[in-house]
C-alpha cells in the first residue's frame, strides 16, 4: 500500500473539479456547514474499520463526521454502542460525547458527490488515502463494509478485483491480515423497506466482535 498520501486529504483538496464545485456551491448556500472532505473518525489503534461510500451532503458535508447528521448514523452508531464499539450519546449534529472504542469510520471517497453518487474516476482519485488510512491502523483486523459500492473500492485498495469476494449482506472474505465483512448499507431506503433490519446490521459487528477477540 502506497505511503505517498496521507491518511486523511486536506481540508481544501482539489483533486476531483466535479465534487471541488460541488464543495464550493454547498459553501456559497450554506457557509456555515462543514463543507470539506470528511476526516475518518474513531481510534487510531481499531481493530476494526467501518467503511462507507461517501458522506451525505445534509450528513457528513454538513457536520465534518462521518454518518453524523443523516438518518443512517442513528443505526450505525446504536449498533457500534450496543456491540461495545462505541460509547456515550449520539447527536445528529455532531454537539455530543460520542467516542469510538476499537473501531475507526471512514468513506472510500471523502467529499461529497451529487446525488450521493460518485464516479468511478472520483472513487480511484480518493483510493489513496484509502490505503494510506489502512497502512496507519496497525492493529487492524477486521474491516465492515457498508453496501457493495464500498466493498468493491476497499477489494481495490488491497489490489484486488471487486469480485474477490462475495457480495450482498453478511458476506465474508479474507484478503491477506484482513477479514472483510459485507452488509447492506444502513440507508432510510433500505431500513424503512425491511431490507436491513437492526438485528441483521447487529449481527454483522458482533460477528466482528467475535473476529477481533479470537
Amino acid at each position: 500500500m502506497t505511503a505517498s498520501f496521507p491518511p486523511e486529504p486536506p481540508r481544501d483538496c482539489p483533486l476531483c473539479p466535479r465534487l471541488v464545485e460541488y464543495r464550493r456551491e454547498n459553501a456559497r448556500q450554506n457557509p456555515d456547514w462543514f463543507n470539506g472532505p470528511a476526516p475518518s473518525f474513531g481510534d487510531p489503534e481499531a481493530r476494526l474499520l467501518v467503511a462507507g461510500l461517501a458522506p451525505g451532503r445534509t450528513g457528513a458535508n454538513r457536520t465534518g463526521r462521518p454518518f453524523t447528521g443523516d438518518h443512517a448514523g442513528w443505526l450505525l452508531y446504536e449498533t457500534l454502542r450496543k456491540t461495545g464499539f462505541a460509547r456515550g450519546t449520539y447527536d445528529p449534529d455532531g454537539d455530543d460525547d460520542l467516542t469510538l472504542v476499537d473501531c475507526m469510520i471512514t468513506n472510500a471517497v471523502r467529499c461529497a458527490p451529487p446525488q450521493n453518487k460518485p464516479l468511478p474516476a472520483e472513487e480511484a482519485t480518493c483510493r489513496p488515502f484509502l490505503q494510506s488510512r489502512l497502512a496507519a491502523l496497525p492493529r487492524l483486523k477486521v474491516i465492515v463494509t457498508l453496501g457493495d459500492v464500498a466493498r468493491r473500492n476497499i477489494l481495490k485498495t488491497l489490489g484486488k478485483p471487486g469480485a474477490a469476494m462475495p457480495a450482498g449482506h453478511g458476506a465474508e472474505g479474507r484478503i491477506g491480515p484482513y477479514v472483510l465483512l459485507n452488509s447492506y448499507h444502513c440507508s432510510r431506503l433500505n431500513t424503512n423497506t425491511g431490507r436491513l433490519t437492526p438485528e441483521m446490521f447487529e449481527a454483522v459487528f458482533q460477528r466482528a466482535r467475535d473476529l477481533i477477540e479470537a
